[in-house]
Formats: C-alpha cells, structure tokens, sequence
C-alpha cells in the first residue's frame, strides 16, 4: 500500500525549505517517476505508442536557481530503486549505445504472447554542456529517435565491438544549463524542429526563497522518514507494467483538445514558425505526462481525464518558458527572418504593422523585420491597407495573390 495519495505532491513538500522554484521541483519529480516507470507501461495506438520518457531542461543563471541540487535530490532516490540503469553524464553516441547494452531487462506480462526485450537508460546532466554537442548532428539524430520511444530494434556499428544490436531502447533524460550556453552553442537552426520540439524547457531566473541553512527547517529524524516514504512509493510504482487505457471520458477530453488544437486554437504566442515542430509534438508531450501524473496517484493502468487535463495545463504552463529560452537563442537573419515573420501574419491572418513588431522585437532586428515585410508584399504573400504609419498586414492565402475584390496595395 503507498504512503501517499500523490507522490509528485509528496516530493514537493520533501523540498519546502529549498530555494529552487516550485517548477524546477514539480519537473524533476515527473523525471524521476518516468525513470522509474520505465518502458514498462505505455499506451498503444496500434501504429505506435506514447511511453512515459522525457527530456526536461531546467534552464536559469549560474547559482541562483539551484537546478542541479533540485535534479540531484530526485536522481538520489531513484538510485535507490532495483533495476534502474543510469548512463553517464558525459559521453558519445558509441558511449551511449554501449551504455544501452548494459542495461538490457525483460519483462514478462501475463498473458502475453512473449517476453519484452528492452535497454532503459536514464541519464541526469548537471551541465548539459560535457554531455551534448550541439554540432555532432549524429548523436543529436541519435537522441531525436530515442524520445519517440517506439518498439524497435537500435542497430550501431562502432570500431571497438562491431555491429551492436539494442532492442526497444528508451531513454529518459534531464539536465540543466544556462541561458548563455544555449545562445553560445545552440544553432537558431535548431529552434522549431527535430530534438528542441522534444524537450521540455523549464526557466527559472530566481530563488524562491531566501534559506540560508535548511538544516535548521527541518529534522534530521523526519526528513529522513520521507524520503523513505518516497522511496517506498516510488519502489512500488517502478513495478507497475502493462498498457495504460484511456477512459471514456479522457478520449472525448483527447479528441476536443485535438480537433481545436489543429483547427486554429493556437495562443497568438505560439504562432511563429519557430513553434511549429514542439505544436507537432505537444499532443505526445501531454500523453507521455499523462502516464506520469496517473502512475503518481494509483496503481491501476488508467488514464482519467482529470490526467489528461491536468497534463495539458502543465505542457501549456511551460510553453512561456520555451518562448524565453528560444529568445535567448540569437536572433535569425535573412530569408529565415523572412518565413517567421510571414508565419506570424499567416497565423493572425491580419494584423497591425506595431503588432507584429512587438512580437518580433525580442528576435529580430527592425532592419531585417522591414526588409523582411517589404519582400513579402514584393512577392504577394501580404497586403497593406489603412494607415501608412500603422498598416494592416493582410495575408493572402496560396492561390489568391491577384485577389479581384481587394487589389494589392
């Protein structure tokens, strides 16, 4: 029987006199468990599946957000959970696929036609420097296949050992890093697609409280008395297996939130471009915390829709944080600057010239904003009408350039 009625609660209050934020917490505890769960559970919809892995960043200054004593106190006690394996912090690809054939498990269901062969890794990264290159495009291909987390067999050919064969790896990861790590190595390529829509970026830029000895909060006796309730919870929760089902009720929450998200429901700050990779993803984000926020709370393989919306109030919560951490990662030029800007007024359909700046300002420079405006009117994929100073920008949709009843101005 568990301790708690909600192990991510419960880790939180184990953290009340640390300085770290609340997020910084909440995500390492959604970590830790999915480190836990493993490829263990999942939810099968036929052509693939959504398991519990997640790549979460905590991102903030140097010394001021404690990001790796918050990762640090949710990696201590998964270690204390039989038949986790852990990679390094620092390695290669050919490190990593090593590091894969090592921790190969399997699991048998009752039931089941026959055994699961799988490799589970989870990885905790204090500087998220000595563990990705951001330039080594093959390990970041690498990494991009692994969160997908599918039923496949990982095939790597290295000098050492020649072909190894991994079946249904899965890989878990988080780290943490500084807003000036990720303007210095981070291409503005890499915004919008491939590994960064897969991360969950979480910001903190200062304390939540000022704790000058948190020994002093607390006693020795009972912090440790729950850290070993958590332990126990989350023991008990790292045996849990099987495919996690989706109530009536979560599947008609699952399809409304799906037919808005992809029929124009986006907020207006996520309609740049740059997004559009993480909006691709976010339904697969939200189901992959969905299991995480399920196995928290009960043993039984269900998905409610309390999980669901909870979920997706959670992934939507951070997307501010995605947007400062993408602006903090150089500003575009050229014909990049060209197709943001001109996804901003697709997406609003019409918008005023001031209005469209202020959503560009933190990104681009208003010499390749203006140039950016002026080639697409050249080119009639938008249209001015009203004030000179202060313009409306109109889209026009594909195949309407010459339209008759609002000649280009």
């Amino acid at each position: 029987m568990r301790a708690h009625e909600n192990w991510i609660e419960a880790f939180m209050h184990h953290q009340r006199y640390t300085e770290s934020p609340d997020s910084f917490h909440f995500w390492t505890a959604v970590s830790t468990l999915a480190g836990a769960l493993r490829r263990r559970v999942w939810i099968n919809q036929l052509h693939f599946q959504w398991t519990p892995n997640m790549y979460i960043i905590l991102v903030g200054p140097p010394g001021v957000a404690a990001k790796s004593t918050s990762i640090r106190n949710g990696l201590n006690l998964l270690e204390g959970v039989p038949g986790i394996s852990f990679g390094p912090q620092s390695l290669t690809w050919q490190a990593l696929i090593e590091s894969f054939a090592q921790a190969t498990e399997v699991l048998e269901l009752p039931g089941a036609p026959k055994a699961l062969n799988m490799s589970c890794l989870t990885i905790g990264i204090s500087e998220l420097g000595t563990f990705f290159d951001p330039s080594n495009k093959e390990f970041g291909d690498l990494l991009t296949a692994m969160w997908d987390g599918q039923k496949e067999t990982l095939r790597r050919r290295t000098v050492g050992r020649g072909e190894t064969v991994i079946y249904n790896p899965w890989l878990n990861i988080i780290g943490c890093t500084t807003p000036s790590w990720l303007k210095d190595r981070f291409p503005d390529v890499m915004i919008g697609g491939g590994l960064t829509s897969r991360i969950v970026f979480v910001y903190g830029d200062k304390k939540k409280q000022l704790i000058a000895y948190p020994s002093e909060q607390l006693r020795d006796e009972e912090y440790v008395k729950e850290e070993q309730l958590l332990l126990h919870d989350l023991i008990q929760i790292s045996q849990l297996a099987g495919e996690y089902k989706l109530t009536p009720a979560a599947i008609s929450f699952g399809t409304k939130w799906y037919a808005s998200h992809n029929n124009g429901g986006l907020p207006a700050h996520l309609r740049s471009g740059r997004y559009d990779g993480y909006l691709a993803r976010k339904q697969t984000h939200i189901h992959k915390l969905a299991i995480i926020l399920a196995a928290a709370k009960r043993d039984e393989l269900v998905i409610e829709e309390e999980d669901l919306r909870e979920a997706e109030t959670y992934i939507s919560s951070i997307e501010p944080d995605m947007i400062k951490v993408f602006n903090s990662i150089g500003v575009s030029d050229g014909a990049k600057v060209a197709n943001e800007v001109l996804a901003l007024v697709r997406n609003h359909k019409e918008i005023s010239y001031k209005e469209l700046w202020k959503l560009c300002f933190t990104t681009h420079d208003q010499k390749s904003f203006s140039e950016s405006l002026k080639a697409a009117k050249d080119a009639g994929y938008v249209r001015y009408e009203g004030d000179t100073t202060n313009p409306r920008i109109i889209y026009i949709p594909q195949g309407r350039k010459n339209d008759p009843a609002k000649p280009a101005n």
